[in-house]
Parts: C-alpha cells; sequence; structure tokens
C-alpha cells in the first residue's frame, strides 16, 4: 500500500507491511543532562498504553527503499536529532509494520531503524516540549525525517499546524529492554542481531553531532556502498547485554500516558551532513567538490580514539531550504546525506 505523510512529504513512499519488518542502522548521539519540569497534559483525549497489548518483538532484515538500503539494529545508545513529521487521517485503522492498528490519538511513530516495540523521547528543540512514544511503523522514507509521530504526538509536541519540528530522538533503554522482555523479544533485545553482511565494505553509519556534547557512533573512511545486501549470516561472537534481574523483568513498564517534560530551549541551526571520514583528505576533497551548492566546512567528531572529518554544509534556517539542499547534495553522488540539527 503506497502512503504519502499527512505532514509535508513526512513518511514518503511505503512498502506492504510483510517489507516493512525491517529497519535502517542509524548513527547515535547522547544529551548532555539538564532540569526537566513534568507537567500532565488534561483536557482532550490522551490514549494511554496498554503494554500487555502491544504485538511480539520485530526487528526485520535488510530492505530496499527509493534505492536506498536499510539495515535493522538493536540500539540502546541511539540519540539523534533531526526533522520530525507526523501522520494521521489517512492511516487511521490501518495495519502498521508490525501488524498493529493505527491509531492516529495513541502515542506511537514511525521509525527507519529501531526495533519494534522500543520506548524513544521525543523532544522538539523549537519549544522544549518532550513526550514518550513507542515505535510500532517503519519510515519516514522522504527528505530523510529522522520518525514520523502520531497526530495526537504531534499535537502534545505543539507541531500539528506547522507539519514539522526540529526534534532530538533518544531510546529510553531501561523502559525498552523491559518492554522487549514482557513481549517475548528478550532475546534480540539483549544480544542485538547480526548486522547483514553487504558485498564490499560494510556500511555504517556516519557520526553525527557536536564535539562537545554528543557522543557519535562509529562513522567511515570512505562513502557507504550501494551494492545489496546478502541475508544477515548467524554469529556467536555477539556479546549481549545482561539479562534484568527477575525483580526487573516484573516491573511495569511505565505508561505513555502523554506526560510533557519541559526542557530550556536553545537556538538551533539545521545542517546538512555530505559525510564522515576517518582521513582528512577525503574531506577537504568532498569539500572542494560541494563547495557550489553553500556554504561547506569541515568539523572534527572524537569517536573513542578516532578522530572523524565530518563535512558539512550551513547553518540553514528553514527546513523547507534544507530539504532543497538536502536533494542537491545527494544528486552530487551522496546517497548518505543527511539532516541533522545543532
Amino acid at each position: 500500500m503506497k502512503r504519502t505523510s499527512q505532514a509535508s512529504l513526512g513518511r514518503g513512499r511505503i512498502l506492504p507491511g510483510w517489507i516493512l519488518w525491517s529497519g535502517v542502522l542509524l548513527a547515535s548521539v547522547s544529551l548532555a543532562g539538564c532540569a526537566e519540569t513534568t507537567l500532565v497534559t488534561n483536557g482532550s483525549k490522551i490514549a494511554t498504553e496498554d503494554q500487555n497489548n502491544v504485538p511480539p518483538y520485530k526487528l526485520g532484515k535488510p530492505y530496499q527503499i527509493d534505492g536506498a538500503w536499510y539495515y535493522p539494529k538493536v540500539d540502546y545508545d541511539y540519540n539523534e536529532t533531526g526533522i520530525a513529521s507526523w501522520y494521521g487521517p489517512d492511516f487511521h485503522g490501518k495495519s502498521t509494520a508490525n501488524g498493529e492498528i493505527f491509531d492516529q490519538n495513541g502515542l506511537t511513530a514511525a521509525h527507519k531503524t529501531l526495533p519494534m516495540p522500543t520506548i524513544v523521547r521525543v523532544t522538539n528543540l523549537e519549544n522544549g516540549r518532550s513526550i514518550e512514544v513507542r515505535i510500532n511503523d517503519r519510515g519516514p522514507f522522504k527528505n530523510n525525517r529522522v520518525i514520523d509521530l502520531t497526530r495526537r504526538g504531534a499535537q502534545l509536541l505543539g507541531f500539528e499546524g506547522q507539519g514539522t519540528a526540529r526534534v532530538r530522538v533518544q531510546v529510553m533503554k531501561e523502559d525498552s529492554i523491559l518492554l522487549a522482555n514482557k513481549v517475548g523479544g528478550a532475546q534480540l533485545a539483549y544480544a542485538g542481531e547480526p548486522e547483514p553482511q553487504a558485498a564490499g565494505p560494510k556500511p555504517q553509519a556516519a557520526p553525527a553531532g557536536t564535539v562537545v556534547t554528543q557522543k557519535l557512533p562509529p562513522g567511515q573512511s570512505t562513502p557507504m556502498p550501494t551494492a545489496a545486501p546478502v541475508q544477515p549470516q548467524a554469529s556467536s561472537s555477539v556479546v549481549g547485554l545482561p539479562k534484568p534481574s527477575a525483580a526487573q523483568a516484573a516491573a511495569t513498564i511505565p505508561s505513555l500516558n502523554g506526560s510533557i517534560s519541559y526542557t530550556p530551549v536553545k537556538p538551533t541551526s539545521i545542517f546538512i551532513q555530505a559525510g564522515a571520514f576517518l582521513q582528512q583528505s577525503n574531506a577537504l576533497k568532498l569539500t572542494q567538490q560541494l563547495a557550489s551548492l553553500g556554504q561547506t566546512r569541515v568539523t572534527q567528531a572524537r569517536v573513542g580514539t578516532q578522530t572523524f572529518y565530518r563535512v558539512r554544509l550551513g547553518p540553514i534556517q528553514r527546513i523547507e531550504d534544507a530539504d532543497a539542499l538536502l536533494q542537491k547534495v545527494i544528486g552530487t553522488g551522496q546517497p548518505d546525506a543527511r539532516i541533522v540539527v545543532e
């Protein structure tokens, strides 16, 4: 079934449900802690999650959409900025990627990478509002949106009317592990699933975020290959996370009841990250290649003991302008270019 997002090109083309039980490997960043004040919304209807009715745990195999390959992976350190969109009436009552019936008034979301279910905190960087939602669908695939919320989620975060917002998406590790255990996905949740073996060099997500406040995932010294992946191979070398105690396993997963946390709002800008390299010379070469598209720069990011050189264009103030520039960068032969917010 072909779908188009309720919010400006948010979800893009979605393939039938059988192929949507898949995910995409994405980069991760960490957010410096800050004080929060929690309020509970009232008035209009807020959906409350019943975790006992969550469908079985699903991760999925690599899949391809519009020429791009996506790789599923368990990632409890996932913490990324980007642009959020929302979907609602056009999909209300239809099946999601994990077999649930989509409820536009529920607190769920579509994501390209994370297991279903995973609980994530979504923070609107424009107004400081944060809510927690559960991943139960795949997407969005247009304009590199980072997450697709329900209509209710967009309402609570305050961007229903404008359609998109600058956000941070962070996995709630403990809640996600407990939920996976409750729905029978403990084996995948603790050990993860082996990464797919692809033809040529193994693709990796480029690091993202600032050098000072963000933890970045392993990057790549050359652009990601476009060769189709083969089926994942079983591996005995995967080291799993410690399983929770009996008391932890029996713990109640917090209800997603629409509570809103408020965090301080800081000015942000949008950038297009065209690539990340271990060799500075490769970054400088790409910078020269993209110079005609706008202000281009190379920034450094430490990941463990390694230094990565990121090629970015910007800053950009409007999401629409970022979307247009992203397509131009992709058109130069950089299919893994993406939008980041700092």
